[in-house]
């Protein structure tokens, strides 16, 4: 696997790849949307500046990070991993391309992340997030339970 910038060329690739975690209702806060809709938030996204990645498996994209700034100096991130290539470091990898690149006037990233979703608190914690505080049944689905967020940052010095 690898990493790269995303081009305008990727969004159809993107939003159908979201689309099938999007269709798992566990990861996501993301619940409806078409893989043209999501394809669309993607070529906004790109053509707006935001910092965009995506995860590669022989020219196939597998997964993809985003973040968009919230407030000078803050970048709020996204990202989603096709389910046939979790647990192989794809995560991390993308993780790390953003820490590598990160903008020396961005004194912060943050994220949301399901309570439940051990893997993603662990790899988070590893790279120097730390829990900032839970969002309790802050997200209501379309069956109308709530859902509560776990909120994560790693602070850096600028």
């Amino acid at each position: 696997m690898q990493v790269r910038a995303t081009a305008l060329e990727d969004c159809d690739a993107l939003g159908a790849g979201m689309k099938v975690v999007v269709d798992e209702r566990a990861w996501l806060a993301t619940e409806e949307a078409t893989a043209d809709e999501l394809a669309e938030r993607f070529r906004k996204a790109i053509r707006g500046g935001e910092t965009s990645y995506v995860l590669e498996e022989e020219g196939e994209i597998v997964g993809a990070l985003g973040t968009h700034e919230t407030t000078p100096g803050v970048q709020y991130l996204g990202m989603w991993v096709l389910p046939a290539y979790r647990g192989r470091g794809g995560g991390r990898m993308l993780m790390e391309a953003l820490l590598a690149d990160r903008p020396r006037d961005v004194h912060k990233i943050e994220l949301e992340v399901w309570p439940e979703n051990e893997a993603a608190i662990a790899l988070y914690r590893k790279l120097g997030f730390e829990e900032e505080g839970l969002r309790r049944n802050h997200y209501r689905r379309r069956d109308g339970s709530l859902r509560s967020a776990l909120i994560m940052a790693r602070l850096f010095e600028t």
